[in-house]
């Protein structure tokens, strides 16, 4: 047996060029850990690049890469989900372990292209898919293994981070916050994957599978951006002892006696959350995932969700964990899958039918902000629709006039089933008092 380890790299963007500098700088520690020689053999690119060494193949046929003799482990960096899924699929027929960072394509077809990665005996490692360099995937599906997890709420996308605490820290409108965002690289051209939660929404997914041994549901992920906050809503919830973040949550919910609502919450949403919570203190680009299992308890993974150094590092320690896997091959020369974590942490026919429930069974806090005019008997009609709907309040909180005759009442609620608080709205909208939609934005106390 060769005593090395042979990687192709496809996408030589930012990330793949940190994978390649992450194997320059550290070759001496990563033969130390693995006792194996780990060297690139081939790199995919559309175009030659002279920075590269002359002993490392580089090829445009990303296919015939992934079939090649001269690669044991593939490792995908060129996103997007129709390439990068007949690239990955090939190699796994060929054989090879794969290492991706690929979130949307794994949210999207991981069901099929982890079965497929069963059948053929080799593993598909994706701890840079969520998070960056924080190890969230390996602590959930290891380190938590005996612990059964009951919800998790994270902070999964830097972008939206970045743009919130900016408003909050400095007062600036979200127009102006985007657009640094894009000039420091922080969000692409078009941020519609960031802005409005469908990248948080790619890795949630990912992360309740994990948690709960449900396949991946990435079409049922509630998802809701941060487009709509303003400096307003910012400034209010700070006032009440609040800050806004931009969360991703899965929830495990026991129905209270009601099989009809038993199942999991899979939510992206704009989140009131207490100053004073772990989450609240993760600032600008960093990510954060909050974990609550037991026996253990709360659990905070903190650091940073992108950059070449810190996808780099996930995407080694993915190969790393392979290196180990082609280290044990048994007497048939074959892969030794079996002593190899499962891709969802659950063995695969043990992955339950848990459903997920749909939006009007979700269940939050809110903060309402209700723009009315300055007329005795407003304050009552708000409280008795929200009494009717059996909706407790936490604190009200009544603004000076913004426009003559027109003062904003700020209202936070217990939490409670969706379906009452969208009627409860619905009958605040229809009184003549009130000038314009409500705002709503869930809040959730992570106790």
């Amino acid at each position: 047996m060769s005593n090395s380890i042979k990687l192709a790299i496809l996408g030589l963007g930012t990330v793949g060029t940190g994978v390649i500098n992450l194997i320059n700088d550290n070759l001496d520690e990563l033969k130390r850990r693995s006792g194996r020689d780990i060297i690139i053999t081939e790199v995919g690119t559309r175009r030659q690049r002279d920075d590269i060494d002359t002993s490392i193949m580089q090829n445009s046929d990303l296919m015939a890469i992934a079939a090649s003799d001269n690669v044991d482990i593939v490792i995908e960096v060129i996103g997007g989900t129709t390439l990068a899924k007949d690239v990955i699929m090939q190699a796994i027929k060929n054989g090879k372990h794969v290492v991706t960072a690929n979130k949307a394509l794994l949210a999207e077809h991981g069901n099929e292209i982890f079965a497929f990665a069963e059948e053929n005996n080799v593993h598909v490692a994706y701890e840079a898919a969520v998070a960056g360099g924080i190890p969230i995937i390996k602590v959930m599906r290891e380190a938590l293994a005996a612990n059964k997890i009951d919800w998790l709420a994270g902070i999964i996308n830097g972008t939206g981070n970045f743009i919130m605490t900016e408003m909050r820290d400095k007062g600036r409108p979200f127009a102006d916050v985007l657009t640094e965002a894009q000039q420091l690289g922080y969000a692409e051209a078009d941020p519609t994957f960031d802005v409005e939660g469908i990248d948080a929404a790619h890795k949630l997914a990912l992360l309740a599978s994990i948690a709960f041994g449900i396949p991946l549901q990435f079409d049922k992920v509630y998802c809701e951006g941060i487009t709509g906050i303003t400096l307003q809503d910012v400034n209010y919830a700070e006032e009440l002892g609040y800050r806004i973040k931009h969360l991703g949550f899965a929830v495990r919910r026991d129905g209270q006696g009601n099989s009809d609502n038993a199942g999991v919450e899979l939510r992206v949403h704009p989140t009131l959350i207490p100053q004073d919570a772990l989450l609240a203190n993760v600032n600008g680009v960093k990510n954060a995932v909050l974990v609550n299992s037991h026996p253990l308890g709360q659990t905070l993974y903190c650091g940073d969700g992108a950059g070449a150094g810190a996808t780099a590092s996930a995407v080694m320690a993915d190969v790393m964990d392979l290196v180990r896997v082609l280290g044990s091959k048994n007497s048939d020369n074959q892969n030794n899958n079996g002593h190899h974590v499962p891709h969802l942490a659950f063995i695969p026919e043990q992955l339950s039918d848990t459903p997920i429930l749909r939006a009007e069974q979700m269940i939050t806090g809110y903060y309402l902000r209700v723009h009315a005019y300055d007329s005795p008997g407003v304050l009552a009609d708000i409280t008795r629709i929200l009494s009717d709907a059996g909706i407790n309040i936490d604190a009200i909180l009544q603004k000076p006039a913004h426009k003559v005759g027109q003062v904003p009442v700020i209202i936070l609620t217990l939490p409670v089933v969706e379906s009452r608080m969208n009627l409860a709205i619905e009958k605040i909208e229809k009184l003549e008092t009130i000038t314009d939609k409500v705002i709503r934005i869930r809040l959730d106390e992570l106790a």
